[in-house]
């Protein structure tokens, strides 16, 4: 499915700065996504960013909302129910040359049909400059733990696992420079 709509391997954009923010709502379920990206072309010509979304199990990507909000605007989208995934393309308003960056700012609107979540992880294939993440939980359903951690390959046991504490407003966040290709995420226990 993402080969129906993705360029060459290389997208020619390298993240220089990823800050993301997640809702918990108050059934425990992925409720929404927001990401701003600073990107920055290491070839000519790129003019699309393609975001991935993946739903916890029982999610309806057919139900997700895409949210183009700044310096893009949706292209394809291509969902697939069986893998509970949504591809998006972002066109941008141009076609940026080696070396320039780009701001962009979009998201997605989960449907309230999955299973409550547990964790969120967002993986890097070429690495990125800085991430943030951020989870917020409904205050009607705070987690009992939190944690951040880090895998170099899916299924793999994590290299690195950090306690985390919620603070005021009810969120734990995570913040990582230098990030080789891996995944990276927050997890959370409700019971």
């Amino acid at each position: 499915m993402i080969e129906a709509i993705s360029g060459p391997p290389d997208s020619g954009l390298h993240t220089v700065v990823h800050i993301e923010r997640i809702r918990i709502d108050a059934q425990r379920r992925l409720a929404r996504r927001d990401s701003q990206h600073a990107l920055r072309a290491h070839r000519d010509g790129v003019d699309r960013y393609l975001a991935i979304h993946q739903g916890d199990p029982g999610a309806d990507p057919g139900r997700v909302v895409v949210r183009a909000e700044e310096n893009c605007r949706p292209g394809r989208i291509r969902r697939d129910r069986a893998a509970e995934l949504l591809v998006a393309e972002l066109l941008l308003d141009r076609r940026l040359r080696a070396g320039e960056t780009h701001l962009l700012r979009y998201g997605f609107d989960d449907a309230p049909t999955a299973t409550p979540s547990c964790e969120y992880v967002r993986g890097f294939n070429a690495g990125a400059g800085q991430y943030v993440l951020q989870v917020t939980f409904d205050p009607a359903a705070l987690p009992v733990r939190c944690y951040r951690f880090a895998v170099r390959a899916p299924g793999e046991p994590p290299y690195e696992r950090e306690e985390l504490t919620l603070d005021g407003h009810h969120s734990a966040h995570h913040v990582a420079t230098g990030l080789p290709p891996g995944l990276l995420g927050i997890g959370w226990a409700w019971d």
